[in-house]
């Protein structure tokens, strides 16, 4: 069992107090789901990012499992590496497709727990999809190697899985985007990255974040969503919303950029 790491940290660690963060996350975002084949959230404190994250979830459609690519924060583990372990939350226990994962062709992707035991990037992912559905499986992957050719043969690797298996799926990947910038410098630099994840063209989103040094966690996971949706038959994708740490804090000295972002 995967217990929570960051209950009482990034979100609320008691059901009560959790089902009402999440619920003024959800505030003014109104249930309209899309055909939604992969998409782009945030993962800091829902205080910060939750309503950013908000918007995409009240736009997915119902699936039978989530495939939640993640940055590895802290070095623990395999490079790249899915969990098997069934995680829980306040909210409850999720469990793993193990069907897909034994699917997975393994080529890059290791089975390994060990480096999702304190990673945050996925963990809060789960509460929002709780809130969202009753009746689903996740496979959770975490990428300590974010290159280009890294992510894009992870994300050939889980479109080929994806194929055999007889499964509705989304794929959600968990970034956030410039770290501890001036306000204007962040949205500025993430309007930037985002017009090339828009495009759908990950040769220059990574040209595009090495020219500018860019700070954005998990662009990884993001390379490898959009190889994955593409290859798979994706077409278009649509900003939902944008925010930065400073819509809350009032401090725009310095601080980090959210994007909400779907790709059907």
């Amino acid at each position: 069992m995967r217990t929570p790491a960051f209950s009482g940290q990034f979100y609320p660690s008691s059901k009560k107090d959790l089902i009402r963060e999440i619920s003024r996350c959800f505030a003014g975002v109104p249930i309209k789901e899309r055909a939604v084949m992969g998409a782009v959230v945030p993962h800091a404190g829902y205080i910060y990012s939750g309503n950013t994250a908000a918007h995409v979830y009240s736009s997915l459609p119902r699936a039978d499992t989530f495939i939640l690519l993640g940055p590895n924060h802290t070095g623990y583990g395999s490079p790249i590496s899915v969990s098997s372990e069934k995680w829980s939350t306040p909210l409850g226990d999720v469990n793993v497709d193990a069907d897909f994962i034994k699917a997975l062709p393994k080529r890059i992707i290791d089975l390994d727990d060990t480096a999702h035991r304190y990673e945050h990037s996925l963990e809060v992912q789960l509460p929002f999809l709780q809130h969202r559905f009753t009746d689903f499986k996740i496979v959770p992957v975490c990428l300590g190697m974010q290159e280009e050719e890294t992510a894009v043969e992870v994300g050939l690797e889980l479109a080929e899985a994806v194929r055999n298996v007889d499964r509705k799926f989304v794929i959600m990947a968990s970034s956030d985007f410039t770290h501890f910038k001036p306000d204007k410098v962040a949205r500025e630099n993430d309007t930037y990255y985002i017009k090339a994840i828009l495009d759908l063209d990950v040769p220059e989103l990574y040209r595009r974040l090495y020219e500018r040094s860019a700070s954005v966690c998990g662009y990884g996971p993001i390379a490898t969503m959009l190889t994955a949706v593409k290859a798979l038959g994706a077409k278009n994708a649509s900003l939902l919303k944008y925010s930065t740490s400073g819509d809350t804090t009032g401090d725009i000295s310095s601080v980090v950029g959210y994007a909400g972002i779907i790709v059907e």
